[in-house]
């Protein structure tokens, strides 16, 4: 088995697309893999080898102000424009699905979308807006867009960063039309992965536990939740397996486990 890593451009955003060279030119189920705040695209390849390894083909695009697409180095400017990134990367990903299943990469049931903590949130917002993606794994994120936009405002403003209320007021009003969090029933009994570490001071894991409480309390069997209690904001080698076999168990039914 080769896996092959291939520098592409998909509907005009730079992207890894990461498969088994024999099986390229095949439709296979595919899972969109969206990187970490001021991560890359190339960050996550060891993700995409074991999804690989199980006939997924596997998309990680780059960004908005990432990677390839980076357009400053001030780290404030591009904390402050996290959100738009979110937002960015939420409108780009039906684009990138469009092209895979136009050219026959993939069926357009059988999407999933993986994410780590900035590309968890984002995979959030598209699976309450885009109700074609069959799976959705969440790697230490949040689905309350609005309530975690705000301690993000709170933080900065402690800091002396000044932000004008009509900011502040739009960038909340754009949030809460993709606020999973304010509409699980949106998840449509779609099945969701969720996995954070207890000692997460970056993305609080509270975020996770509270949404998990919330599918519980609906009686929602399509969730998996894992809690990693000596876990930080890193995702762990057991996460990274179990979340592997979980999405590819979504996809492809008769997959069978990555070995540790």
């Amino acid at each position: 088995m080769m896996i092959s890593v291939t520098n592409e451009t998909i509907a005009s955003i730079p992207a890894l697309h990461v498969v088994q060279e024999e099986l390229r030119h095949e439709p296979l189920p595919t899972v969109f893999f969206l990187h970490g705040f001021t991560s890359a695209k190339e960050h996550n390849l060891h993700h995409a080898y074991l999804l690989a390894q199980k006939r997924i083909r596997v998309i990680l695009p780059e960004a908005l102000y990432h990677g390839e697409r980076a357009a400053f180095e001030d780290e404030q400017k591009l904390q402050l424009s996290f959100w738009e990134i979110v937002l960015r990367s939420i409108e780009e990903l039906p684009q990138m699905k469009h092209f895979v299943v136009e050219n026959g990469w993939t069926a357009s049931d059988a999407i999933g979308v993986t994410g780590t903590s900035m590309g968890a949130i984002t995979m959030f917002g598209a699976l309450k807006k885009y109700p074609w993606i069959r799976a959705g794994a969440s790697l230490m994120g949040s689905a309350f867009y609005q309530h975690f936009a705000k301690k993000q405002i709170e933080f900065l403003e402690e800091r002396g960063v000044t932000l004008a209320n009509e900011i502040k007021e739009d960038t909340l009003i754009k949030l809460k039309e993709v606020d999973l969090g304010e509409e699980i029933d949106a998840l449509n009994n779609r099945p969701l992965y969720l996995w954070h570490g207890e000692r997460d001071n970056v993305v609080p894991f509270a975020y996770s536990q509270q949404l998990n409480e919330q599918l519980q309390q609906r009686n929602y069997k399509q969730v998996v939740f894992t809690s990693d209690p000596r876990g930080d904001h890193k995702v762990s080698r057991a996460a990274l397996l179990e979340s592997v076999d979980w999405m590819a168990r979504q996809l492809m039914p008769t997959t069978t486990s990555v070995r540790t």
